[in-house]
C-alpha cells in the first residue's frame, strides 16, 4: 500500500502546497517547505549550545573547559544531571510554543523533537529512556493532550530511544507557577509526583531524558527528578525546546 500512496502523495504534493501554503512556525508567512522558519525569524533565533555550563546548559562567552560549571550550578547545583534546551526564550520560541500548546499545532511537535536530537547523547541509548513531564489529570482533560507527551514521542521516533508516558504521574493539581520565587515553588510542587508501580522494574539504572516546553525555574524538573531518582533511575537529563536566561525579563504568558 504504502508503495502505492508514496507517488500520489508526491503528484498531490503542489495541489495541498497551492492550497494550504507552507507557513513560517514563528510569524505564519509562507516558506518554500513544511517546518521552515523565515529569514526574519531564524535570525531572531538564539540557538543554545556550547560553550555552556555542563550541568545547566546556561551560554558562556567563550570556551571554559571541558566539565566548566557556571557559579550558580556550583553554589548550589540543581536537581536534574543536565539541563539543555535548543532556544533561549524569544519571541520566536514563545511563539511556536504558545501554538503548539494553545492553538493545537501539534504538527510543531515534530519541528521541536528534530531541534532537540542533537542534544541527545549518541552514546549508550539503550540505556536511556525518555520521559516527559506529565500534566495533571484535570488539565489533561481540559486541553485534550500533553505537548510535552507529544514532543517525547516524537523524539523517541527519532532517537530509537523508547518513550515511557505512564511511568511518572502528576498526582496534585498545582496553580501556575509564574511569578512565584523558588522557594515558593519549590514548595508548591512538593510531593506533586508519583511513580506509577512497578516503577524500579523500569526505572532502574536508567539515564532518564526528561522532555518539558520551557525552562524557567527549574522546579518542576527538579520535582520531577527527585522522583525518578527514589524509583531508581541513575540520573534525569532535562531537554527542553526553550529555557529563560538569567538575564532575561520575567516571562509574562
Amino acid at each position: 500500500m504504502q508503495v502505492l500512496t508514496r507517488p500520489l502523495a508526491r503528484l498531490m504534493r503542489p495541489v495541498v502546497d497551492y492550497a494550504l501554503p507552507p507557513r513560517c512556525p514563528g510569524c505564519g508567512v509562507i516558506v518554500e517547505d513544511d517546518h521552515r522558519f523565515c529569514l526574519s525569524c531564524w535570525s531572531g533565533m538564539q540557538f543554545l549550545g556550547n560553550p555552556c555550563c555542563d550541568r545547566c546548559g546556561i551560554p558562556f562567552p567563550y570556551d571554559m573547559g571541558e566539565g566548566a560549571l557556571c557559579g550558580a550550578c556550583i553554589a548550589e547545583p540543581p536537581g536534574v544531571d543536565r539541563a539543555r534546551a535548543v532556544l533561549a526564550y524569544g519571541d520566536v520560541a514563545r511563539s511556536v510554543a504558545l501554538k503548539l500548546k494553545y492553538g493545537r499545532r501539534i504538527g510543531l511537535a515534530k519541528l521541536i523533537a528534530q531541534q532537540m536530537v542533537r542534544h541527545v547523547p549518541t552514546e549508550n541509548r539503550q540505556d536511556m529512556l525518555i520521559i516527559a513531564v506529565p500534566l495533571h489529570r484535570w488539565r489533561l482533560w481540559w486541553r485534550g493532550f500533553n505537548q510535552s507527551a507529544v514532543i517525547a514521542d516524537h523524539l523517541s521516533n527519532l532517537t530509537g530511544v523508547p518513550a515511557d508516558k505512564e511511568l511518572l504521574l502528576r498526582t496534585r493539581r498545582t496553580p501556575p507557577l509564574r511569578g512565584m520565587g523558588p522557594k515558593a515553588r519549590h514548595k508548591m510542587l512538593r510531593g506533586a509526583f508519583e511513580l506509577a508501580k512497578p516503577a524500579p522494574a523500569r526505572l532502574k539504572g536508567r539515564t532518564v531524558i526528561l522532555i518539558d516546553d520551557i525552562h524557567t525555574s527549574g522546579a518542576t524538573a527538579n520535582s520531577c527528578a527527585a522522583t525518578l531518582r527514589k524509583g531508581g533511575a541513575r540520573s534525569v537529563h532535562l531537554l527542553c525546546w526553550a529555557r529563560v536566561l538569567p538575564d532575561a525579563e520575567p516571562l509574562t504568558d
